[in-house]
């Protein structure tokens, strides 16, 4: 599998920590030429010199994902890429009445705008040559309701509905558009609600424990890889699993 990706350009927004790191090392090791997105240049320094350590060259854009004209900035910097991971994303809990319309907006910028965005400026290039994978990173609070998480599930649902959209339109010129759908997982964002509610969450799937950043990053890779040559328009589960009802 080493150098499958062999002169292959990727991009991974939110790759300076957790699973967008964990994508953008993968497919490093796999040969791909490295775009590594984030808001911190000093993380995005590192993350660049441990793809450099696996043998492949990697660059760092900054940018900030909520500001449409910052996203654009992203993508022409980006430059042509065959691989787009649309790993960034917020997630803020409150009920109903307590989301204000920023954090409902915040949401809707950063997990389904931005996607959105990057898919505008850099499929049709993809399309043009004639090949590319994108995948979008989603969550169970997507397709399952899930307390205080209204608008972070919303807009992962929206995302959802973007990628079949996405697969349809730009699948008969050779771009696969797939999304992975991760449950509950140990990354930095993870670790502020605390491991007893963190693992409160992940009682409730088959497995029974959070996933590992790396754990996330196979799936996404073999969406990426001629492996999935097949495979376009799904929603692939990395939740864990859902227990029966009793």
């Amino acid at each position: 599998m080493r150098g499958e990706l062999s002169g292959a350009t990727a991009l991974v927004t939110g790759a300076t920590a957790g699973i967008g790191r964990a994508v953008a090392l993968r497919l490093a090791a796999l040969g791909a030429e490295v775009v590594v997105h984030g808001r911190d240049a000093r993380r995005g320094a590192e993350v660049v010199e441990e793809v450099s350590a696996a043998g492949t060259t990697a660059r760092f854009v900054a940018a900030d994902l909520a500001e449409a004209d910052d996203v654009r900035r992203l993508a022409a910097e980006a430059g042509e890429v065959d691989v787009l991971v649309n790993n960034a994303g917020v997630y803020r809990f409150a009920d109903t009445a307590g989301t204000t319309p920023e954090m409902f907006d915040v949401h809707m910028a950063i997990n389904t705008r931005a996607p959105l965005l990057l898919v505008g400026r850099l499929a049709p290039g993809m399309a043009a040559r004639g090949r590319g994978a994108i995948v979008n990173l989603s969550t169970i609070a997507a397709g399952v309701p899930a307390r205080d998480a209204g608008a972070y599930g919303a807009s992962k649902a929206a995302l959802e509905l973007l990628t079949r959209v996405w697969a349809d339109e730009f699948g008969g010129r050779g771009v696969r558009v797939n999304a992975v759908r991760s449950g509950p997982v140990r990354t930095r964002g993870t670790s502020e609600m605390g491991e007893a509610a963190l693992q409160a969450v992940a009682r409730g799937t088959v497995l029974g424990r959070p996933a590992e950043p790396g754990e996330i990053a196979e799936a996404v890779v073999f969406l990426v890889s001629s492996r999935a040559s097949c495979v376009t328009g799904a929603i692939l589960e990395a939740g864990g699993g859902q227990p029966a009802f009793a």
